[in-house]
Parts: C-alpha cells; sequence; structure tokens
C-alpha cells in the first residue's frame, strides 16, 4: 500500500470522470475481444462454415460496425463510470443487442449460403450473452479499482485532505443519492444517515447505518460516539420540518448544517458548485412548506416568446428572467433604470444562459417616448410589469416620486400594451395594496385600479384592443434588496444590535423563486382580468426572524448579540392583511392561488383622476395629491404618518 504514490489518489480524486472517448475506446475493444472468444469457441467445435476467412471476415467487421452503432446510439459511454447504476448496465445491454442485430444482417448478405441455420441463429446469441458479461465485469472492475485507489488508500489523508464527518438526513431517495455521489468526496466522510426517533425501523441503508435521535441529549450522544462534524439535508423542505428540532439542536451543539442548493442558486464558479451544497441560510427556515407549482402550462404559453421584464434588475424581476430563460422563451427584454445592477445581470445571463436571446435596456417607465421606443423596436408577446418604489418609509417621504413611478409609469406600460397589441401584461402588485396605510400601499392600489378598468374595457367592448391585464398580490420577500434579511446580516456581522421596529410586528413572507413561480403561474390561470392573492401561510414575528438569524450566525440573542425595538415607522402597518382570506377572495384550480374580490371601476372615471394625480405629482404638489388618493382610494388611512390629517373619519378602521 505504501509503495503507491499518493500523488495519484490526489489526481484520481480531484478528476471528475473518465473521457468518454476513453471510455468508447475500451467498450469497443471489450465488445471484439467477446467476438473473438465466440469465433475460437466456433473453431474449437467445427461448426459448419465458420473457419472460412470470409466468415471471420464478415463477423469482426459486423461486430465493430455494431459495436460502434449500439454504443454511439445509447450513449453508454458518457455515463460517470465510479457512478454507473442499472441504467447504465441497461444501456450496455442495449448496445450489445443492436451489435447482434447488424451481425446478424452482415451473415444475411454475405455469407448465408455457407453457413447452418442453427450457427446462424446460436452464435450471436452467445456472443450477445459473452459482450455483456465482459462489459459488465469490466466496469464493475473499473469501479472497485477506482474505489480501492481513492478509498482505501485514503484511510491516511494528506494533511490539507482534512474531510469533514457528517450524517445525510432521511432515507428517501434523495439521501440515497447524495451518500452514493459523495463516496469518493475529498471533502465529506459520509458517515450514514440520521432519522427522527420512530421514523424508521431500517438500520442499515446502502451498506451504511441508520441513526435516530428524539432529544439534544441523543443527538450530543451521537456527536461524541461519531465525532460528527455535520448534518447534510438533501430537501429543502426537510430543513423548514426540523427547523425548531434537528436544526435548532445541531446549532446548540455546534454541529454544521448543510442543504444541497437548487440548480439555479448555483454560481458557476461558486464554492457551492465544488462542494455539491451550501450552509443552511434563514430562508431554508421559512415558517411553512414552499409552495409547488407545475410549470408545463407555463413553459406551453411562453414557448418562442418575447417576454418584456421592466425591473428586470431588481430581486424579483433578475429572478423573473431566470425562471423565464428556462421555460422555452425566445428572447427577453431587460428594462431598468439601475445601470450596474442591469449590467451585472446581462453578464450573469452571458455565462449562464447561454441559450435565450437578452437585450438590456436602459430605461425608465416614467419616460412615455423611451417605453414606446421598446414596444415599437422589440414588439413583445407578453409583459411582466416588476417597476415600482416599494419602501415603505422612503415613499412616505418622497409621495410623489411613488406615484410617478408606481402609478403614471403602470399606467404607461398599460396603455402601450393595448397600443401594440401585447397578448398579456402581469402586474407584480403587494399585500400593502390591500387597505393601504401608507403611500407605497396605496400606489400600487391605484395602479391596480387603473390596470383593471383598463383590462375590463377592453373585455366590454368599450376601446379596441386584446391584451389581457393580470395582477399579482403577494407579502414580503426573504432576501429581496433592502429587505430585513440583508439588514439583519449586516448587522450580526457588525456585533449588533439588530434593530426590529416592534416586540409584535408580524409579516407575510416567501422565497423570491417562490413568488416569482406563483406569479408565472397565475399569468397561466387568468381568464380575463383579474387579481390572484396568494395563501402565504402564517405571519412570522419579525423579532423571532431576528433571533433565528442571530442563533444561525452561532450567536445567542439578547447575550451575545442585541435586539432593539426602534418603533414603527411612518405608514408601517404591525399586521399586515392576509390575502387569501374566504371573504375578500375566491378560488382557482391552485390551492394556494386565489381570485380577489375588488370593487371595480370604470375607465371613464379613473382615467381624469389618474391625469389629476400625475398632474399634481409633477408639480410636487404634495398635500392636494394625497387627499385625492385618499378620497380615491377610501380605504387608505394612514399610520404613524403626516398624512393622517387627511384621513375620512368616517373610514377610519
Amino acid at each position: 500500500m505504501s509503495g503507491l504514490n499518493p500523488g495519484i489518489v490526489k489526481r484520481l480524486s480531484s478528476e471528475k470522470y473518465l473521457k468518454s472517448t476513453f471510455v468508447l475506446a475500451i467498450d469497443l475493444f471489450v465488445s471484439l475481444v467477446a467476438s473473438g472468444v465466440v469465433v475460437l469457441f466456433a473453431d474449437l467445435l467445427e461448426l459448419g462454415g465458420t473457419g472460412s476467412s470470409d466468415f471471420t471476415i464478415t463477423w469482426f467487421v459486423a461486430a465493430f460496425v455494431g459495436s460502434l452503432f449500439g454504443f454511439l446510439s445509447t450513449n453508454s459511454y458518457e455515463g460517470v463510470i465510479r457512478h454507473s447504476t442499472l441504467r447504465e448496465l441497461t444501456s450496455l445491454c442495449e448496445a450489445a443487442f443492436e451489435k447482434e442485430i447488424v451481425i446478424l444482417l452482415g451473415l444475411a448478405i454475405f455469407i448465408l449460403p455457407g453457413i447452418s441455420t442453427k450457427v446462424f441463429w446460436i452464435l450471436p446469441a452467445i456472443d450477445l450473452l459473452v459482450t455483456v458479461s465482459l462489459l459488465v465485469v469490466v466496469r464493475v472492475s473499473m469501479v472497485v479499482l477506482y474505489d480501492f485507489l481513492t478509498g482505501h488508500l485514503r484511510l491516511k489523508p494528506a494533511p490539507d485532505a482534512i474531510m469533514q464527518r457528517v450524517l445525510v438526513y432521511g432515507i428517501a431517495e434523495k439521501a440515497i443519492a447524495l451518500s452514493t455521489r459523495f463516496v469518493n468526496s475529498t471533502h465529506f466522510d459520509i458517515l450514514g444517515y440520521i432519522t427522527p426517533a420512530g421514523s424508521t425501523g431500517i438500520k442499515q441503508l446502502n451498506g451504511k447505518p441508520v441513526y435516530t435521535f428524539s432529544d439534544l441529549t441523543e443527538l450530543a450522544d451521537l456527536k461524541e460516539k461519531l465525532h460528527l462534524q455535520g448534518i447534510i439535508f438533501p430537501i429543502p423542505n426537510d430543513v423548514r420540518r426540523e427547523a425548531n428540532g434537528l436544526v435548532e439542536q445541531g446549532r446548540q451543539l455546534n454541529i454544521r448544517l448543510y442543504v444541497v442548493p437548487s440548480v439555479d442558486e448555483v454560481d458557476a464558479d461558486s464554492e457551492q458548485k465544488k462542494l455539491g451544497m451550501r450552509d443552511i441560510r434563514i430562508e431554508d427556515l421559512l415558517w411553512r412548506e414552499e409552495i409547488e407549482i407545475s410549470l408545463d402550462e407555463v413553459r406551453a404559453e411562453l414557448d418562442g416568446k418575447t417576454v418584456l421584464v421592466t425591473g428586470a434588475a431588481g430581486s424579483i424581476g433578475s429572478e423573473l428572467c431566470r425562471q423565464l430563460a428556462n421555460l422555452g422563451v425566445e428572447r427577453i427584454i431587460m428594462f431598468d433604470n439601475a445601470e450596474t445592477p442591469l449590467h451585472y445581470l446581462r453578464l450573469e445571463f452571458d455565462d449562464r444562459y447561454k441559450w435565450v436571446k437578452t437585450v438590456p435596456v436602459i430605461g425608465d417607465v416614467r419616460s412615455e417616448k423611451r417605453v414606446d421606443f421598446v414596444f415599437r423596436k422589440y414588439k413583445p408577446d407578453m409583459v411582466f410589469h416588476a417597476a415600482a418604489y416599494k419602501h415603505v418609509p422612503l415613499m412616505e417621504e418622497n409621495p410623489c416620486e411613488a406615484v410617478l413611478v408606481n402609478v403614471m409609469g403602470s399606467r404607461t406600460v398599460a396603455n402601450k400594451c393595448v397600443e401594440y397589441g401585447v397578448g398579456k401584461m402581469v402586474m407584480v402588485s403587494t399585500d400593502k395594496a390591500v387597505n393601504p396605510t401608507n403611500i407605497m400601499g396605496c400606489t400600487k392600489r391605484l395602479a391596480e385600479i387603473y390596470v383593471q378598468s383598463l383590462g375590463l374595457a377592453l373585455e366590454n367592448g368599450l376601446m379596441e384592443g386584446k391584451t389581457q391585464f393580470v395582477t399579482t398580490r403577494f407579502g414580503n420577500v426573504l432576501g429581496s434588496n433592502g429587505s430585513v434579511i440583508p439588514r439583519f446580516k449586516e448587522q450580526i456581522a457588525a456585533g449588533g444590535p439588530v434593530t426590529v421596529t416592534h416586540p409584535e410586528i408580524r409579516r407575510f413572507f416567501m422565497t423570491i423563486p417562490e413568488a416569482c413561480r406563483l406569479v408565472l403561474e397565475a399569468a397561466t390561470l387568468a381568464t380575463g382580468t383579474q387579481i390572484f392573492a396568494f395563501d402565504m401561510g402564517q405571519p412570522v414575528k419579525i423579532a423571532d426572524l431576528a433571533a433565528r438569524m442571530i442563533r444561525l450566525a452561532g450567536f445567542e440573542p439578547d447575550k451575545d448579540i442585541k435586539i432593539v425595538y426602534s418603533g414603527l415607522r411612518p405608514g408601517e402597518k404591525l399586521y399586515e392583511e392576509v390575502l387569501a382570506d374566504k371573504e375578500n377572495t375566491t378560488p382557482t384550480t391552485h390551492k394556494r392561488i386565489f381570485k380577489a374580490k375588488v370593487r371595480e371601476y370604470h375607465l371613464k372615471e379613473v382615467e381624469p383622476v389618474m391625469d389629476n394625480l400625475v398632474e399634481l405629482a409633477v408639480k410636487v404638489e404634495i398635500n392636494p395629491m394625497v387627499k385625492l388618493m385618499k378620497a380615491t382610494v377610501p380605504e387608505f388611512i394612514s399610520n404613524h404618518s403626516e398624512f393622517s390629517a387627511f384621513d375620512n373619519p368616517i373610514h377610519q378602521h
């Protein structure tokens, strides 16, 4: 053992796989050896017609052509040898069978008269058995040899190859696949599997033990017994289920916790790609199961289309672009006024989404002429309107800009959709538009009102056009630009304190990819001018969110890092509205997407109001503008704001 060069082991471990051309050459050689053994067998038995040179030449030429055809048609040489499964072995059998068909054709065409019928059928059958047997033996031998060199010798790892001793959570197929995939890892030593006590009676799986735990004490015993350093979760939903169990207990015991990331979130050159996993983040601990949807209908609707995304460089807009790239769209027009973020988005798509055409356009939805240029030049089939100002306190201080972007900008985009015959416009709205208590929420409600009234005017034949208008409402998005997650991370990294506005403030949350998938699904469900609301689950206390983030970082709340309360900000609600209440929604075919029941407005009534609002915003006449907003949206009652003075007492709630 000691005579082998450790460099060989290191090199074998670091290389991803044997080149496919080399594997093909080995398979061809083995297949021809098998055919040679069969010919030798025929000669020894002196089977009629097999001793001639014509037979030998025909046999080997047909064997070579048939083998090459079989391997190429089944791609049996493309897999990673050390991860071979029954599927790869089935491909080898198919390739060998195709080889025998070519041999039979060769014998029938060239030398059928010279051999007996028995020989004609028996020899290819024997050749099939010998070929498959030798190919399987060689594949298994290669796996055994690889395991010997990289696994057996790894009992004495090099100083720079220290591996973490880890368990895999669960015994599902993904857990088994992960264990198999990392069997020769130089980063992780898979010790076995771990499941909650009573969840299974299985003691061993895939050659590795299955451990159980029920509380912190048992997990601590396992850590000491196995010298356990980490736990890997192959399925993100398992992380959520164990948020208050294994995840919390593992954190208390300083056991490192990993989750296997989705393909979309792995950067090309990131550490995630090298390791195949990442540390658990707060987004993984969403307080409910992530909403899953089927994208088949979405893909069918978007296939081959040109799609315009406004606000493309933002959190929602950029994720929409990523998901659209995987749904068969032909071209994505990325429209945003933020130069640097749009530049980075373009670089990302140049690297990771080369198959889709992208057109980054610097522009502002407040500029009617710039928006018109985009529609006129690129003629989008569908528009996702995500451009908006969204920060509540900032918009409370800058109300005119909120109106110009959220109201006038949405009106401009919607009007251009009608003018240029866009099939569908999907507007991204917010739960803050429901009974708004701030300027931002009211401007989003006003945008909803205009878009809805425009769509109804088209449906009722009051104006010409074919555009279908869809609005989607959802709550806060975990990790979006400027949200609490990045802010808390910065405060924790700085040693605290972490600031929360109120001990009881609660919000509904979903992840960015989840929100975008629901937007796409709602776009497909729409059968007319509709506003869709999403079932966001249970609201989350922001103080609990802060405490959990502090613990994930390895600290104790209010001991290592303090949580301080700064008071509600202007326009801020203590509790957000429930979007999917039975009283204000009706169900759809998707159990987590609902149609909102809202008051309908007539376009002729809405248009002059919008004109006046925009005129007042342009002139920066704040007070008259806010008064008009409250008159148009009577449920708009300001919270902790100077604009409370303009509330109508009749509508206060």
